[in-house]
């Protein structure tokens, strides 16, 4: 198998291929969203590293590139928006992942929220979070927040982004009810 580390390798840094380490999270699944922090301008930037951490408190945790034009103001930020975008939101997806854009100008629309946070409309759900912690992670930071705000009851499924492209759900299945 290409890439694979010999029993004797397990223990040194730095032997993979960082073309296997990208190819094999190309065929991991991740839901989008998109983090916004205020500043002198508003910043932001897609996510797919977004995870929930604890229930109580409720934290989540997101990374970033240290060469991030979204960076310094996340590093300066108290408070940054969480927006977890919906099935219909690929343009904005792109949008936000698209080096050099302004991603606040139209067609974007977007308010001021709580803590001066910038908040998108029409989103899936959104979070205003009180960031905890950065933790330098090699050419990224890792972001630790806390949810002070929010809600969760905007429009569409989830849109995911799966080998190097958004994608959507081909069908919605149901749950049947407890107990059924």
């Amino acid at each position: 198998m290409t890439g694979c580390r010999t029993a004797g390798s397990a223990d040194r840094a730095g032997d993979l291929d960082p073309a296997v380490f990208r190819s094999v999270f190309r065929r991991h699944a991740a839901g989008v969203a998109v983090v916004t922090a205020a500043g002198e301008r508003p910043a932001g930037f897609t996510a797919t590293s977004l995870t929930s951490v604890a229930a109580t408190p409720p934290l989540l945790s997101f990374g970033i590139s240290a060469a991030s034009s979204s960076w310094p103001a996340v590093r300066d930020a108290r408070y940054v928006g969480v927006h977890v975008l919906g099935e219909h939101q690929e343009e904005l997806a792109a949008t936000f992942a698209r080096s050099g854009a302004d991603r606040f100008a139209p067609p974007t629309r977007w308010r001021t929220g709580p803590h001066g946070v910038p908040l998108l409309e029409d989103v899936s759900g959104w979070l205003v979070c009180h960031v905890s912690a950065r933790v330098a992670a090699g050419d990224h930071h890792i972001v630790i927040a806390e949810a002070v705000e929010g809600a969760g009851d905007g429009p569409g499924g989830p849109l995911l982004y799966h080998q190097g492209g958004f994608r959507r759900l081909p069908g919605r299945r149901t749950l049947p009810p407890a107990g059924a």
